[in-house]
Order: structure tokens, then sequence, then C-alpha cells
């Protein structure tokens, strides 16, 4: 950076660069969970044929690995390029899957699922968000600023609330044109506002080394499973639980994305909670009470009680764990780990995230389709949840001081 545009850049707020990207992945996200919504739709109406629940759990599910995997090439890519340059990419580049679904693919599974593969993009917009807002605050203020970008996933409460009724009212292609609209008008204004905060480190080696330079370092792994859990299970649910409800509470479309965008807002509200906490009483303590929390609720979830009472209650106590978890995680990461590999850790550890929120809903397909019962589904995540409190008890609590000793 030459010294007037890193003057230039100095005179931007924090706080500005801050909203500006969060409103970002808000809006990739609200683009990243259009079919999930959809997905109960097109099985109850036949749109597209004839669906089993393993085709809509499928079908939900494609976007996620893609926006997963794709974090660990899209985060190495903003280390060495900025949030500056990278926010605007991903957000005009997904525009080109969303018209395609808008006027090709909305009458056909296939190329629905090819449509859907696409349109994982937008959820790599989080590992450009990660480093860009890290490098913005100083470190004891990192787990609340990265815990308010986080809160972006709430895009997914956008699509929860909006899709199936734009469908309903104005037609099927105007979920698709309305965010396409959006995402283009947000990729000119990004490119406008954001930049890159002064003294940022460019790193100079190649991706492919940094990746395998990264995924070495303990932290990475530790944070890997954690996230996989907290941030897995969240996008999890607010993929499949529209699913959930209308088969196992014969809840219609509409309700049970309402009720998904519930747990979704929950969620997105602890994300910074989390990371403030994390901030003022370490991460290991919030991770815990999170997990303790999964464990007991996953539990009593598999039970399918009633969801006019302790059904919600335990529903919307997870949402709060799985957020929180999610933001103490990252207020971990951004304590203990050099600021020009955050991005490049963060693309990893979101992957192992988005992918620990894909395998759950074939599995609950799977297991349904089998046993017409969600209980085994929700008792392995209750196992899970109690593999990751044990991990972050003793292995992640033996790391976090010796990490930051050495900063």
């Amino acid at each position: 950076m030459t010294p007037e545009r890193r003057a230039r850049a100095a005179t931007r707020s924090p706080w500005l660069m801050l909203a500006v990207a969060t409103i970002g992945f808000a809006v990739n996200f609200w683009t990243w969970a259009l079919i999930s919504p959809l997905g109960p739709l097109y099985r109850t109406t036949g749109t597209l044929g004839a669906l089993t629940e393993s085709d809509v759990a499928l079908m939900v599910a494609v976007p996620v690995v893609v926006g997963s995997l794709g974090r660990i090439v899209v985060g190495g890519l903003t280390d060495r390029f900025g949030g500056r340059v990278m926010f605007p990419i991903i957000s005009g580049v997904t525009v080109v899957p969303i018209l395609f679904l808008a006027f090709f693919a909305l009458d056909s599974y296939p190329l629905l699922l090819v449509g859907g593969f696409f349109l994982g993009i937008a959820g790599t917009a989080f590992a450009v968000g990660v480093p860009f807002v890290n490098a913005w605050f100083p470190p004891d203020k990192r787990g609340l600023a990265i815990g308010i970008f986080g809160a972006g996933m709430g895009g997914t409460a956008i699509s929860a609330l909006t899709t199936v009724k734009l469908t309903d009212h104005l037609g099927a292609k105007a979920p698709f044109l309305i965010t396409g609209a959006v995402l283009a008008c947000y990729a000119a204004g990004s490119w406008l506002i954001l930049r890159d905060a002064p003294g940022r480190v460019v790193p100079t080696t190649s991706l492919a080394s940094r990746i395998s330079a990264n995924a070495r370092l303990p932290i990475t792994w530790q944070a890997c499973l954690l996230y996989a859990v907290a941030f897995g299970g969240y996008v999890a649910f607010s993929v499949y639980l529209p699913a959930y409800l209308k088969t196992a509470h014969h809840l219609t479309p509409a309700d049970a994305a309402n009720r998904m965008a519930g747990f979704v807002v929950i969620a997105v509200i602890m994300r910074p909670v989390g990371g403030w906490l994390a901030d003022k009483l370490g991460a290991i303590p919030v991770l815990a009470t999170g997990f303790g929390v999964v464990v007991v609720c996953a539990g009593i979830s598999a039970g399918t009680p009633p969801l006019h009472g302790v059904g919600t209650v335990a529903f919307l106590a997870m949402a709060a764990a799985l957020g929180s978890g999610s933001g103490a995680t990252f207020a971990l990461i951004a304590q203990v780990t050099e600021p020009s590999r955050v991005g490049g850790v963060t693309g990893l550890v979101g992957a192992a995230g988005g992918l620990g929120g894909f395998v759950p809903p074939l599995i609950m397909g799977y297991v349904y389709g089998r046993t017409e019962s969600y209980a085994i589904g929700l008792w392995l995540l209750s196992g899970t949840a109690v593999l990751a409190l044990v991990l972050t008890l003793t292995v992640v609590r033996r790391t976090e001081p010796r990490k930051q000793e050495s900063h």
C-alpha cells in the first residue's frame, strides 16, 4: 500500500468498515440460503416431480459444500488481496448462478442442483470478512467485532422470512431476481466504500504453501473441530429445520420457515454476545457452556416434545448455545493467530463449520427415510456435543495459554 492510500485508509472508521462488511455477509448469506425454504415447498407442490426426503436434503445441502470448501481458497486469497477486492468479486460473481436459477432451473431438479452448487460461492464471503474486520480492530475488541460481523449469518433469516412469501405472491423468479439486484448493488457499493486496514501485512508465499502451513497450526485443527459442531449445528438446523418441522410436527411450509427464522435470530443475536464474553471471560468457559447446553437440549428434542412447550424452549436454547459458541471460536482464533494468517486459518475453520452443516441434513434425511424418526439424528448431535465439550475442557484449554504466551 502506498503512503497516500495508507493515509486515506486511516481516515476510514473501523466501525464503518465493520458495518459494510456485515451487510455484505448478510446479503451473501441471504443468497446462500435461498434454496432451503423452497425444499419443502417443492416437495409439497410437485413442481420438480416426486421428491423423497433425501432428495430435499441433498438439494438444500449442496450450496453448503461449495460455500464451505471454497472458504479455504477464498480465505487465502483475502490474506493476499484484501477484503476491499474480494468482497465485490464474491458478491458480483454470485449474481451469475442467481440468474441461472431464476431463468433456467426452477422446473428441473438436476439444473437446480447445478445452480445450487455455484450458489455456494456466496457462502465463501465469511472467509473474506473475518480477516478484513480482524485487521481493523485491536486484540481486546476483536472477539466483539468478529462476533458482530458473524451476526451477518442472519441473512439466512431474511431468506426464511421472505423466500416462500415472495414465491407465493410474486412468482418463483422473484426471490432470485431481488437478491441478484441487491448483490449487484452491494458489489458496486463495497468497491467504493471499503478500504483495507492501514498496515495490513501482505503474505509473499504461495497460496498452497500458506494453506499447508496454516493447516499444521494446533489452533487450526482444534478450532475446526469446535466450529464444525457450533456453526455446523447452526447451519444444519437453518437448512433442515423447515423440512423437519413440516414432517415431524406437521407445520405448513410458511409456518416452518417462520419458526426457523426465530431459531436463526436467536443464534445471530448470541454470536456477538459470545464473542464479547470470550473477550471478557475467555473463550473456554463460553464454549464449554454452549456445548453443555447442546448436549442436554438435543437429547430433549430427540423425544419430539410438543412445540408449544418444551420443544420450542429446547430448540431456542440450542440456537443461543450454537450462536455463542460460534462467536467464541473466532474470538479464540483472533486472540492467538498472527493477523497475516487469520484469513487462511479462517478459511480452513470456516470450511469445517460449513461441512459440519452439510453432513447432518443428509444423515437426518437418510435415517428418517428408514425409521420415520428423527431421534437417532438428534441423539448423534448430543453425543457429538459431548465430544466437543471434552475437547474444549482438555486439549483446547491446555493450548490456549501457551499460544497466547507466544504472542
